[in-house]
């Protein structure tokens, strides 16, 4: 199966193509200069060269706070070029893959997040994703939307680098305790993604790790993890502050955890624990000289 892998440099997209060739299958990964979310032109011209049976989408603008000042780009990448990419996989017979975010939600809900649960992004880069997976569908009815949220990994610009390279540099941590939800390792969410397609699914989809805290939990849970892998923290503690005394210019959700239900149903899912994954991941960092 020819498999090609946007955004295949970012931060699950580097995962996905690791999967990918543990798998067996070779990827497409196309560099940016031959295909470019801000350039439609190179999404057309791209998949109709390549014609891949499957396209798995992981490229995204995520920068959720320069999205609000920036809101032209976040939905020509969110929505203009998923949408592009869904009509040129439709022209192509491929199947597609796209990733979106819990960030379609406004957190205030006291359960997790069902796939059935009405969206109501409180920001751009919320909007802009929401559009995004209405692009995709309408495009291509048959395609995979899979959210999901609090992404980190071995490789790219994730919360648990931040917390390690500060914690390394002695610096004082002060971490929001009142926003839930459930950090998920990019490396666990490839092997998902394989798995969906895989098995011809269609629709949409939840996947996160399991269980949940607060950004301030999560912290604590980097330092102590990483001190049992063998890192050397000059800092071991981490202040919670409300989010009140952290301004931002983007609004973010309360509780953003997912219901992942319907994929344990169909996968026959046994999905970590969220800080069982963090401590593996840590492990994982641990060995790389040149990703953190």
């Amino acid at each position: 199966m020819k498999v090609l892998v946007t955004g295949a440099h970012g931060q699950l997209g580097h995962d996905v193509v690791s999967a990918l060739h543990r798998a067996g299958t070779v990827p497409v990964a196309p560099a940016r200069e031959e295909l470019d979310f801000m350039r439609p032109a190179t999404i057309a011209r791209t998949i109709e060269a390549y014609r891949p049976d499957c396209i798995i989408n992981c490229a995204a603008w995520t920068a959720v706070d320069r999205a609000e000042s920036e809101a032209d780009t976040a939905f020509a990448v969110n929505r203009d070029a998923a949408g592009s990419l869904a009509e040129a996989a439709s022209r192509a017979g491929s199947r597609l893959l796209h990733v979106s975010t819990d960030f379609v939600f406004n957190g205030r809900q006291s359960r997790p997040y069902t796939e059935t649960d009405a969206p109501d992004p409180l920001g751009v880069y919320g909007r802009s994703k929401l559009a995004g997976e209405q692009a995709v569908a309408a495009a291509l009815p048959g395609a995979i939307i899979l959210r999901t949220a609090w992404v980190y990994g071995v490789h790219g610009h994730n919360f648990v680098k931040t917390m390690l390279r500060l914690a390394k540099q002695g610096k004082a941590l002060r971490v929001v305790d009142d926003q839930f939800g459930s950090p998920t390792w990019s490396a666990d969410i490839a092997a998902v993604i394989l798995q969906l397609v895989a098995v011809n699914a269609s629709g949409l989809f939840h996947y996160t790790s399991a269980g949940r805290t607060s950004w301030h939990g999560f912290a604590e849970a980097i330092l102590d993890e990483a001190a049992a892998a063998g890192f050397e923290l000059k800092t071991t503690a981490v202040e919670p502050i409300p989010t009140a005394a952290w301004p931002a210019a983007a609004a973010r959700p309360a509780c953003s955890v997912l219901d992942t239900g319907k994929i344990e149903h169909l996968l026959a899912l046994a999905i970590p624990d969220w800080r069982d994954s963090l401590a593996n991941m840590l492990k994982e960092l641990r060995t790389c000289a040149d990703c953190l």
